[in-house]
């Protein structure tokens, strides 16, 4: 078997896996037991990186790492990669802050993540390079000399050709894709998003599956990625799961929880959802006292103004809805500012009567299959999804919503929490078939099998 060498942008982030959802867990689920390479940006910011890579042996993986300099983490990481790529893949073209600065780190991080890579590789291995901050870093790596095959992956959604359109010089960035072997995305929408893109902006070919420019064929493909379903079962009813289950499960006397956990991030959709937590109170007294909707939402990208701003409207409403509702002894809005370890949170997972899940646009969304995984299938809560979501498309015995529509939300609450146990219990052995089917494994065989098969094919000559 060749030896798989992973990259993604920060390789702190998958060893812990903390936080529910995202790179991260799917990431360190998918090489538990495959092994092999890890490259990446260390986490930390150095006036002096060395030109010699870090290494260490972990959890079966080399840990290969760079660090940043000040400005490099400015420009590459916080500019370009969050105040532009970030915001336009979720359809946010009015909250893009474009310097050409940005632009510029950008480029030059990727040629040095290349750079640095290019002397760990052996001629057999295999390349798979992750999400929005190093899609050049294959046409980076091919012209160093790198033959091997060199998959890439995108975790978020992909936008329409016009939205991206809107970043200047984006025609490089469609070009830079066609130097992968093969490119994968969440779901079919994605993918054919994508390739229009590429084909428009950036002069390639379609035919079917492939696109062809410059005398190389990319392989284009869905591989919505999965979770450990056992694992997140296991998490709630054993050790801090089992621990915290029972603590919630005891401080809710009765009442009902709704839960969402979520980066503090405008894409997850947080304002939208209180205000149709808001809205449900408001429209259904009989819940008043006792239901409580518990937001976990830990902060991320501080540095970004856009996020700060983000976290104080939050607050306000959080703090508006519990001075509009809360009694003596109820507090409508529970809102945790800071990071729960996944086994604690498979245990509220499984306390929680409904799994708020709503982003206004999301890649997959883990949360809601990891909310699934936790339930007690004799007595399952519900989980209410964003259509927005890539995971709707896997999960439609979810009761899918519109999170742009506060009134409609509210009433998918209602029918979550009234639902009869009998339809629970079916919607929930749907789901946990789902999650069975397209796990963390079969995400990570699918698209490495791929690209081992495909690598030399998409190589040949448009015909």
């Amino acid at each position: 078997m060749s030896r798989l060498v992973a990259v993604s942008n920060r390789v702190a982030s998958v060893r812990g896996a903390a936080r529910a959802g995202g790179l991260a867990v799917a990431l360190a689920d998918a090489l538990r037991t495959r092994g092999g390479v890890l490259f990446g940006w260390s986490g930390r910011i150095s006036d002096n990186p060395g030109r010699r890579n870090k290494q260490r042996e972990t959890d079966n993986l080399t840990l290969v790492t760079v660090d940043l300099t000040a400005q490099e983490h400015e420009n590459y990481y916080l500019g370009y990669s969050n105040r532009c790529l970030w915001p336009l893949l979720h359809y946010r073209p009015d909250l893009t802050a474009y310097e050409r600065r940005y632009e510029e780190g950008y480029r030059q991080v990727n040629q040095r993540f290349a750079r640095s890579l290019i002397s760990e590789l052996r001629p057999d291995d295999i390349i798979w390079v992750q999400d929005y901050h190093l899609i050049p870093l294959g046409a980076e790596l091919r012209a160093l000399g790198a033959q091997q095959p060199i998959g890439f992956f995108l975790h978020t959604s992909f936008p329409s050709r016009e939205v991206l359109a809107t970043l200047p010089n984006h025609e490089g960035l469609a070009r830079s894709f066609l130097a992968y072997d093969l490119v994968g995305v969440q779901t079919e929408g994605d993918r054919e998003r994508f390739c229009e893109f590429v084909s428009c902006e950036g002069g390639a070919r379609i035919a079917r599956e492939r696109l062809h420019a410059a005398g190389r064929s990319t392989l284009t493909r869905c591989f919505p990625v999965g979770i450990d379903p056992q694992e997140v079962l296991d998490f709630s009813r054993t050790g801090d799961g089992e621990r915290e289950y029972q603590r919630m499960a005891g401080a809710l006397r009765g009442r009902e929880l709704m839960i969402g956990v979520d980066r503090l991030d405008y894409t997850k959709g947080l304002l939208r959802r209180l205000r149709a937590f808001e809205v449900f109170l408001a429209e259904h007294e009989d819940a008043r006292r006792k239901v409580e909707l518990l937001q976990v939402a830990p902060v991320s990208r501080e540095e970004v103004q856009a996020y700060q701003d983000f976290r104080h409207e939050l607050e306000l409403a959080a703090s508006r809805i519990n001075g509009r509702f809360a009694d003596s002894d109820w507090t409508p809005v529970r809102y945790v500012n800071h990071v729960i370890s996944r086994q604690r949170l498979a245990g509220l997972y499984r306390a929680s009567r409904v799994g708020f899940v709503t982003p206004v646009r999301d890649g997959m969304n883990l949360v809601a299959k990891e909310y699934v995984a936790a339930q007690d299938p004799a007595d399952p809560g519900v989980l209410v999804l964003s259509r927005f979501a890539g995971a709707a498309a896997q999960m439609t015995a979810a009761l899918l919503v519109n999170p742009y529509d506060a009134w409609a939300v509210a009433d998918a609450l209602q029918a979550a929490r009234t639902m009869p146990l009998e339809e629970r219990r079916d919607r929930h052995q749907d789901l946990w078939r789902g999650l069975l089917a397209y796990d963390a494994a079969r995400w990570c065989r699918e698209f490495l099998d791929t690209l081992a098969t495909e690598g030399a094919e998409s190589r040949v000559t448009a015909a």
